[in-house]
This record gives C-alpha cells, structure tokens and sequence, in this order.
C-alpha cells in the first residue's frame, strides 16, 4: 500500500500544478480539477486505511483522516467566506477544499505561514519590470497583462504553498 499511496501523491503533485497553471493562464481553476483532486485524496484514503494496522487512529486521529477532512472543510468554509467577500475568486475558493485535504491539520500553520511569504513575495516580484530581452517571451506578456489588470492568480500562490508544505516533512527527514 505505502507505494500506491506514493503513485497517489505524485499524481495529485501534477494535478495541483496543472491547476496553477491553469490558473496562470486563465485566471480559472476548473470543478473538474478540483473533483479529480478530491477523488485522488479519496483513492489515498482508501489506500491509507486498506494498508493501516490501526483503522480507527487512522480515521480519527488529527494526524489522519479526521484531520485532513476538518482541514479540509474548515479552509474550503474560509475560501467560501472569502470569495463572498470579492476577495477572492471561485475557484481559488474551492481550491482550499483539496488542499486542505492533502495538508491536514497538521499542514495549516506551516501552509498559512507559506501563503503568506509567497504571497508577499508574488506581489513584489509582479512590480519589478520585464527584462526587455525576455518581454515578448508568452509567460512574460502574460506576467504584463496580469500585472495590467490588477487581478492576480491566487491559485498558483496556493499551489505551491501547498506543494512546499507538503515536502516539509520530507525535507526534514533528508536533514537528519
């Protein structure tokens, strides 16, 4: 089991990418990539418990299913909160659905911390200008039209947040 929730992992890896590149591209993350996204935490769930010695810590426990569901759920309720307020768009909201599902509970502080320096970070980079040799490469027009319409792809902030969040764990382990 532990190498089909890994194949799991790596294929919600490229899933979350595409969303942010979609995003990138069109400032819209499509219900189907966020439905595949839910149905691959859903394949890894199953995975978990088939392969868990314990089902019930595996269920309720804040390290296993129960927490990533509250996560889950409490981050798809803040996005809801947020695009009511126009501060975000719907489809960064129901992104926080699966990302909240792939974090867990234990993901949200290092996740919020992330989104916040990316986020920083993304509206700093979007003021610096083109380099002009660069300028009429298409990713370049795009980072002019997306800084000539003030409206920016929240997704891929959240994407990599996420992305980055989830590779703590292995990082640290690589550290020891």
């Amino acid at each position: 089991m532990p190498q089909m929730i890994d194949v799991i992992n790596s294929l919600s890896v490229f899933v979350f990418l595409y969303a942010a590149w979609t995003d990138f591209r069109t400032w819209k993350i499509p219900n189907a990539i966020v439905l595949a996204l839910v149905a691959l935490y859903a394949l890894r769930t199953v995975a978990v418990i088939l392969g868990s010695q314990d089902v019930g810590a595996a269920l309720f426990a804040s390290s296993g299913i129960g927490g990533d569901l509250a996560a889950g759920l409490l981050m798809f309720a803040l996005g809801v909160a947020l695009w009511a307020f126009r501060l975000f768009g719907a489809g960064d909201a129901k992104l926080f659905l699966p990302i909240g599902l792939f974090i867990g509970w234990h993901g949200m502080l290092p996740f919020s911390f992330l989104l916040l320096v990316l986020g920083i970070v993304t509206l700093l980079l979007l003021r610096l200008p083109v380099p002009l040799p660069v300028a009429h490469l298409a990713f370049f027009m795009r980072i002019e039209e997306i800084r000539a319409s003030r409206k920016v792809p929240y997704g891929v902030v959240m994407v990599f947040a996420a992305l980055l969040t989830l590779a703590l764990p292995i990082i640290r382990q690589q550290l020891r």
